[in-house]
């Protein structure tokens, strides 16, 4: 039976939430760990429905949010690749737990479809108001990778990106889309299995004397991670380690293993950032966003062409780490940059901060609930140009 497959190659009509799902199964993810939750419910639905039909696939449905986390965490630990979805209030529960994911270095994918907040606020309206609890919201110093899709057809490829990154760099990575991406039906195209391109984790030697699961690697910064049951001595802790992973709580280890798992992203940012230019060439005023306010943002900058206004489009697809180098070009050659993001101002901050004064910087909020009316982008772009 097709659905037996775990990757479904052709032409579908999915809706962005079950392209999330489909693009874990294709990316090697069977062990799905999660709670149900709007507008994220039919990610976990369609894997219950997948998973147990393929080999060594695993579907739990657990008690809440902090619990699939942790099961996330040892999945993965024993050699799966392991995924969740949750929204607004789930997406908190899971902090601490995606510190600890950070601390011990687990590759795992959480796929969080924004809605409206604070608290409960719109379980079925859209919002993108958890970038920065993407970015900061659990505690400590850490870098992390977020990504946000547009449509159904990008869940499915940034879904399998992510498994790539959190296998390759050896860390959670977050996929941020949204109600509207979530709930939007396009067509999908799934390739051929084998043009599918997958990262495994960097492992240890079988057997190999002396691992080290956090030996200092200065070349790359990500040592190879050994697995439950294949006979390698294994500590995992939350608490500041060594490179045995036993408890190190002194400030001197601190000194050396954080900054290791900052410098891992920062080193390797370059390959890890992914944005859309578009007109950029003689643009005098460059729209940014991402995810579902960047269709709007997009289409008003189509709209202003149409007037003759040198406007260009730039998207993020890539949130964090955020592309500071190629964000602070654009503002050295440019009157101004207007963010557009469903919410009161969080992306915007990051720009502010990189733009640093080279240029004109205005929002277009939106407090959620809805998408932006075109007006309220090329209203904006009218005032930095006049």
């Amino acid at each position: 039976m097709e659905e037996k497959a775990a990757v479904l190659t052709g032409k579908h009509f999915w809706s962005g939430d079950i392209a999330v799902a489909e693009g874990g199964i294709a990316a090697g993810c069977r062990f799905f760990a999660g709670y149900p939750i709007t507008p994220a419910t039919e990610v976990a639905e369609r894997m219950s429905e997948r998973l147990p039909a393929l080999e060594n696939g695993v579907f739990i449905q657990m008690e809440d949010e902090i619990a699939s986390m942790n099961a996330l965490l040892g999945a993965s630990w024993g050699g799966m690749k392991a995924m969740t979805s949750t929204s607004g209030p789930g997406f908190s529960l899971m902090m601490e737990n995606l510190g600890l994911g950070i601390m011990l270095e687990t590759p795992c994918v959480i796929a969080n479809v924004q809605r409206g907040g604070p608290s409960t606020g719109l379980p079925t309206l859209v919002g993108q108001q958890d970038m920065m609890q993407a970015r900061w919201g659990s505690h400590g110093d850490y870098e992390i990778i977020a990504l946000c899709p547009n449509s159904p057809q990008e869940c499915f490829d940034l879904t399998i990106q992510a498994f790539n990154f959190s296998e390759m760099y050896r860390v959670p990575v977050l996929l941020m889309t949204d109600e509207v991406v979530g709930h939007m039906y396009e067509k999908v195209i799934v390739p051929l299995e084998e043009d599918i391109e997958l990262v495994t984790r960097p492992r240890p030697k079988p057997g190999a004397n002396g691992y080290l699961p956090y030996a200092i690697d200065e070349e790359s910064y990500i040592p190879p991670m050994g697995l439950a049951g294949e006979g390698f001595r294994l500590h995992v802790t939350g608490l500041t380690h060594d490179e045995r992973g036993y408890p190190a709580v002194n400030a001197e280890t601190q000194g050396i293993m954080v900054p290791r798992l900052v410098e891992k992203i920062k080193r390797n940012a370059p390959k890890i950032y992914m944005y859309e230019e578009d007109r950029m060439d003689d643009a005098e005023v460059v729209v940014l966003s991402f995810g579902c306010a960047s269709r709007i943002a997009k289409w008003a900058t189509f709209q202003l062409r149409e007037r003759g206004r040198k406007v260009g489009f730039f998207r993020l697809i890539t949130a964090w780490p955020f592309p500071e180098p190629r964000v602070r070009q654009i503002a050295e050659q440019v009157k101004g940059i207007v963010v557009v993001e469903t919410n009161l101002g969080q992306m915007v901050r990051e720009v502010e901060r990189v733009v640093a004064g080279r240029c004109q910087v205005k929002l277009a909020p939106n407090a959620g609930g809805r998408v932006h009316e075109t007006e309220e982008v090329t209203s904006l772009v009218e005032e930095i140009l006049r």
